[in-house]
């Protein structure tokens, strides 16, 4: 029998499916667009895109969005672009992070990853195409609502600096260069630089874009700064604790259920169980879903899938 958590977020992860099938079918092929002269995007870059897009996954930053607007008294389907554009950021992300220049994955999701099957440049692109895509949908999201210019823009600097240099590429470029890592330097002195970058790798790579969804919500909504700070925060605690899980996952999890191989080790990468092992990690990343959940102590019941969801990130098995 499925939980309510369950439910929850099978329901918004379908609304969100259902939408981006949408956009796929109308924006990509020409009808909608925000600037009529423009040609349909090419076929092949459509298919790679949708491939992409379309290969499952928890929807988790799109079910943020959606929870953050919600919470803030604003019915979760009128934030669905935005909630699609986020997803699009984390997918092209996927999309470069498994190229062989960085992480060298050929599954994602159970699957051949977008360069297996597309090649290197096309994957390239399908990835710089649903990001720059992604501000589209966010900024008719801003107008579908009636957002002050203000507002518009604070949306869109939301997201981009979640997404960027100081946000997850920041954490990208991190998370490569302390890559290579031996044994032998996470038992020395240096340990204590090992950590600092685990941290800012986490915060970076995966909580800002976590974060930068509930912010878009919250955006959205036209909330309160007490009541964006708080779910700002909630972000934070529950993004680091989805990445150490994540990162466990990665060493004792089901490669079936996970639909990828992992790679963490192979690649010498810097993690909590690297440094700590597994089940330490394991408390680390408990006590920070803990904390997230007490960030939401300014909200009522509205707030319940958030503070059931920092419990799901830690106990999930894919």
């Amino acid at each position: 029998m499925m939980t309510k958590l369950e439910r929850y977020l099978g329901e918004r992860g379908a609304w969100a499916e259902a939408e981006i099938k949408r956009q796929l079918k109308g924006g990509l092929a020409g009808r909608g667009a925000a600037i009529a002269f423009l040609e349909p995007a090419p076929a092949l870059l459509r298919r790679a895109m949708g491939y992409s897009l379309l290969a499952g996954g928890k929807r988790l930053r799109p079910v943020l969005v959606m929870a953050a607007a919600e919470c803030c008294g604003l019915a979760p389907r009128r934030v669905i672009k935005a909630a699609c554009a986020l997803e699009m950021i984390h997918t092209y992300s996927l999309i470069h992070d498994d190229l062989p220049a960085m992480d060298d994955d050929d599954l994602r999701r159970g699957r051949p990853t977008s360069h297996k099957v597309f090649g290197e440049a096309v994957a390239i692109l399908a990835g710089d195409g649903l990001l720059t895509w992604a501000f589209e949908l966010a900024a008719e999201n801003a107008a579908d609502l009636g957002l002050s210019g203000k507002g518009a823009s604070e949306l869109i600097r939301v997201i981009a600096a979640g997404a960027g240099a100081r946000g997850m590429v920041g954490g990208q470029t991190a998370d490569i260069s302390a890559e290579g890592w031996p044994d032998s330097k996470l038992r020395d002195g240096r340990a204590k630089k090992a950590l600092g970058l685990i941290r800012y790798i986490h915060a970076h790579k995966t909580a800002a874009l976590i974060t930068a969804s509930l912010e878009a919500g919250a955006v959205l909504a036209q909330t309160s700064a007490s009541r964006r700070g708080a779910l700002r925060e909630y972000g934070y605690r529950v993004g680091v604790a989805f990445q150490v899980a994540d990162d466990v996952l990665d060493v004792v999890g089901d490669k079936k259920k996970l639909g990828k191989r992992g790679s963490d080790a192979d690649n010498l990468k810097l993690t909590y169980p690297r440094l700590y092992g597994i089940e330490p990690s394991e408390r680390i990343a408990r006590g920070l879903a803990d904390r997230a959940k007490k960030a939401l102590s300014c909200f009522g019941p509205a707030a319940d899938p958030l503070r059931e969801l920092a419990d799901y990130v830690v106990t999930r098995d894919r």
